[in-house]
């Protein structure tokens, strides 16, 4: 019971370091947010948070997705199982990649690029 307790103490003094250490690697301060997605908006304002989380899902999330996919399918391949839905998901992933990124370059763009 002792060494539950033990570990309890310790483990609620690394969140609490670790939450301190996150909550102040987020706060800018007075200083500028330069490379935001949005002209003119920083990260908390709601522009530039959607903006930014687009970004995450096309540049993050759906690649390393498709990647596990691919993984998955290799592996059911190997083992005699179905393997078409997880080709499927890996390939749905990157269109979702793809349409994102392309999102952000129409709106990076503006109407520059019609004529």
């Amino acid at each position: 019971m002792k060494h539950l307790r033990v570990g309890a103490l310790v483990l609620a003094i690394w969140c609490a370091v670790f939450c301190q250490t996150v909550a102040l690697a987020q706060n800018l301060g007075a200083a500028p947010q330069t490379n935001v997605a949005v002209q003119g908006q920083t990260g908390a304002q709601p522009e530039g948070a959607f903006l930014n989380f687009v970004n995450w899902i096309g540049n993050v999330i759906a690649p390393v997705g498709a990647g596990v996919a691919v993984v998955g399918g290799i592996a059911s391949y190997a083992t005699g199982r179905g393997y078409v839905r997880w080709f499927g998901t890996a390939l749905g992933l990157l269109a979702v990649s793809g349409l994102t990124r392309l999102l952000e370059f129409w709106i990076q763009n503006g109407t520059g690029g019609v004529s």
